[in-house]
């Protein structure tokens, strides 16, 4: 039986490397999979899934308007899809989720998703929180803070400080945010 899966972490965690993992994996079983990632994140280019340890895999944009299972029947109807990954999940919208529902449930297909589940406000993204309703599976993939402890925020850092207003999305890596836990995501603290 197919299932939703939502893995969730902070930044740094090793999410995209997962995606890449596991859709390797598939494919080396002669298996498709079906990799998905977000269109916001064009820091290593459009249509990829980067990890930053040089990792990168070809993947299928979505943006607000993408209709997912249009896209997974199209793909379907070509090669039957085994597998759907999802990078960057956080940026999925309501539809999106409800689509992917669709897939595994009346297509039988697992989904895994992999995205951030809070932003630098401690807020929860509109992707993660309806994956976080819906999916069937919830995993977090653990990352630790500077000082060792848990880190469970992403906290967005300009000029060495923890910066707590602005737009909820702005994309960046180390240079803008810093996975702490929430003793120095409060604390403002984000090194010893």
């Amino acid at each position: 039986m197919a299932q939703l899966y939502y893995r969730y972490s902070t930044m740094n965690a090793g999410k995209s490397i997962e995606v890449i993992k596991v859709a390797y994996n598939y494919e080396e079983r002669h298996k498709k999979a079906l990799v998905l990632t977000s269109g916001l994140d064009d820091r290593f280019g459009i249509g990829k899934v980067t990890s930053r340890v040089g990792l990168e895999k070809e993947a299928i944009i979505i943006d607000d308007e993408t209709n997912v299972l249009s896209i997974f029947l199209q793909e379907n109807s070509k090669k039957k899809i085994d597998c759907v990954i999802i990078d960057e999940c956080q940026f999925l919208r309501k539809h999106h989720v409800e689509e992917l529902i669709e897939i595994v449930d009346s297509c039988n297909v697992p989904v895994l998703c992999y995205g951030l589940k809070n932003d630098f406000k401690n807020e929860l993204f509109e992707g993660s929180y309806w994956l976080l309703v819906h999916a069937d599976k919830i995993e977090e993939i653990k990352t630790i803070c500077w000082c060792g402890r848990k880190a469970t925020t992403n906290a967005r850092v300009v000029d060495g400080k923890i910066v707590k207003d602005g737009e909820q999305i702005q994309i960046g890596g180390n240079e803008l945010y810093v996975p702490l836990c929430r003793k120095h995501y409060n604390d403002g603290r984000v090194e010893a």
